[in-house]
């Protein structure tokens, strides 16, 4: 399916897979495996508003950073899970969680499975960041509908962090 954004990485154009979600489509269920190796769906957050980021990795600066603002940010919403999937493995995300003292967000692991990336339109095919993700931030309400998508359209920026927290109040 043609995206409805174009996403570079440093200028250059980047294939990813799947279709771009939008405001109002059903959220795509998934499972994802977090950081004790448990699995965690959609359902595992159902009733509460949800921040999903998408990162390269948490061993990048500009995902590391990400990461602590949305950690920062959960600490003050109420009824809001924010989850921060990449394809990092279980066993570094709570290495780098643990020395980074990230405990209010929380990371999740695709590496078992693509069918996320491209369910939610943020699996990178070919190039240098091949099977990572794009950095994108999705919110999503208690019954499972998208309220707010960004995909950032420069892998290396930062996502507009104030439209996704005012995105997760409302």
């Amino acid at each position: 399916m043609k995206r409805t954004a174009a996403v570079t990485l440093k200028g250059s154009p980047v294939d990813l897979k799947g279709r771009a979600l939008k405001v109002g489509d059903e959220a795509p269920d998934f499972k994802l495996q977090d950081n004790s190796l448990g699995d965690v769906t959609l359902a595992s957050s159902a009733g509460k508003t949800r921040i999903i980021a998408t990162i390269p990795s948490l061993d990048t600066s500009v995902c590391a950073l990400e990461t602590k603002r949305f950690n920062d940010e959960a600490k003050n919403l109420a009824n809001v899970e924010v989850l921060v999937v990449s394809m990092d493995l279980p066993f570094g995300a709570k290495r780098w969680c643990g020395t980074e003292n990230v405990e209010s967000a929380k990371t999740l692991s695709a590496h078992r499975c693509t069918d996320f990336g491209s369910d939610y339109g943020v699996l990178i095919s070919g190039g240098p960041l091949d099977r990572c993700f794009a950095r994108a931030i999705f919110v999503i309400d208690a019954a499972g509908k998208v309220k707010h998508v960004e995909y950032v359209s420069e892998i290396s920026a930062h996502p507009n962090y104030e439209a996704a927290i005012a995105a997760a109040k409302s």
